[in-house]
C-alpha cells in the first residue's frame, strides 16, 4: 500500500512536471497587444483606404484597450508602407491597409522589396466599393456620359488618378479604350485619391474615375458632376447616378475594395486572434453604419476566402497592366 502510494506521487509529480512548462508558458505569456498596434496605411489620410482604416482602428483599440496608431506612409505606388509592413516584427502587431492597387502592383513592379503572395497573410476583406466617372461640374461642357465620350474622342484632356496601377488609372484606362481617346487623355497620377479629387474639383484635372469616398462630398457640395457609376446596380448615396451598364458601357464595370493585412511569419494563433478581432469589429452595428455611409458596402470575409479572392484579382488585371503597357510612376 505504502509502496502504491509513492508510485502515485511520483506519477502525478512526473505529470505536473511535464505540464509546468506549458503553465508557466500561459501565465507568462504577454497578453495580446502589449503595446499599441500599427495599422500602415500606404496612402495619404482622406482616401478610402485610410477611411476604412481609421473605422477598423477605433474598434480594434476599443476591444484590445490599446490604441491602434494609424501610420500613412504614402508614395511610390503605395511600395513604401507595403515594403515597411513587410519588414516589420512579425508578432501581429502591424497591420497593413491595401486595395486593388497591391494587387495590381505584384504586376506592375515585379522586382519589388517584397513578394505580395508569399510575405503577407490576408486577415480579411473589408469592404467594395464602385468608382464613378466625375468631371469639373462649372467647367465641364459634359452633362452625361455621352458628351464625355464626344468630348474625349475630339479634345485633349487631362485624368488623373492615385497613381499607376491604382484602380482610377485602371478605370481611366477603361475609358480610354471605350472612348478610342488614345494620346489625347493625358494621364496623371497623384500620391493619393484626396489630392486628385481636390485638383479635379479645382480645375487642374479634366475627368476621373474616382473612388466614391474620395469625390462623394464633392458631388453633394455641386464642385463635381457624376457622370456614371461603375457598379452593376445603382448606389443608395447617389441613386441619381446611372450605371455603365445602363448607359450602355458595360466595359467600364470596375470595383474597388480595401482588405487587412498582417505579415505570413505571424505565429498562428495570433493571426487567428487578428481575424477573430477583425471580423467582430465588422460586424459591429456603428462599424457597418458609418463604413455605408462613406459609400462601402460591407464584406468582413473570413481569412480563406479574403485570401482566395486577393489571389484572383491579382491575376486578373495582370492582364490590363500588360496590354495596355502601363508603368511605374516616374
Amino acid at each position: 500500500m505504502h509502496r502504491h502510494r509513492l508510485g502515485r506521487r511520483a506519477a502525478l509529480g512526473f505529470a505536473t512536471t511535464l505540464a509546468l512548462p506549458g503553465l508557466a508558458a500561459a501565465q507568462g505569456a504577454a497578453p495580446f497587444p502589449d503595446r499599441n498596434p500599427r495599422y500602415i496605411v500606404p496612402f495619404p489620410p482622406g482616401g478610402l483606404t485610410d477611411i476604412m482604416a481609421r473605422f477598423l482602428a477605433q474598434k480594434l483599440s476599443e476591444a484590445w484597450g490599446k490604441a491602434v496608431l494609424i501610420d500613412n506612409r504614402a508614395g511610390g505606388n503605395a511600395l513604401i508602407g507595403a515594403d515597411i509592413a513587410a519588414k516589420a516584427p512579425p508578432d501581429g502587431h502591424t497591420l497593413l491597409a491595401i486595395t486593388l492597387t497591391h494587387a495590381v502592383n505584384a504586376t506592375l513592379f515585379p522586382n519589388a522589396p517584397y513578394d505580395f503572395r508569399r510575405d503577407f497573410h490576408v486577415i480579411s476583406l473589408l469592404g467594395s466599393l464602385p468608382l464613378v466617372v466625375v468631371v469639373n461640374a462649372e467647367k465641364s461642357p459634359a452633362r452625361d456620359l455621352a458628351g464625355l465620350v464626344a468630348q474625349m474622342r475630339s479634345t485633349p484632356m487631362s485624368g488623373g488618378s492615385s497613381g499607376n496601377g491604382s484602380p482610377p488609372h485602371l478605370g481611366l484606362e477603361l475609358l480610354r479604350r471605350v472612348t478610342n481617346a488614345g494620346d489625347r487623355l493625358t494621364h496623371v497620377p497623384y500620391r493619393g485619391g484626396a489630392p486628385s479629387v481636390t485638383d479635379l474639383a479645382g480645375g487642374t484635372l479634366d475627368v476621373m474615375v474616382s473612388n466614391l469616398p474620395e469625390c462623394l462630398a464633392q458631388i453633394r457640395g455641386g464642385r463635381l458632376r457624376a457622370l456614371a457609376i461603375t457598379s452593376a446596380e445603382r448606389h443608395k448615396l447617389v441613386p441619381e447616378v446611372p450605371t455603365v451598364r445602363e448607359l450602355g458601357l458595360p466595359q467600364l464595370e470596375i470595383t474597388n475594395w480595401t482588405a487587412v493585412l498582417t505579415q505570413a511569419a505571424v505565429p498562428a494563433p495570433l493571426k487567428a486572434r487578428l481575424e477573430q478581432d477583425v471580423l467582430a469589429a465588422m460586424r459591429d452595428p456603428d462599424m457597418v453604419r458609418r463604413a455605408e455611409e462613406a459609400g462601402f458596402q460591407v464584406l468582413g470575409w473570413d481569412s480563406n476566402r479574403s485570401t482566395r479572392f486577393v489571389a484572383e484579382e491579382t491575376d486578373r488585371w495582370a492582364s490590363l497592366v500588360t496590354e495596355a503597357q502601363i508603368r511605374p510612376d516616374a
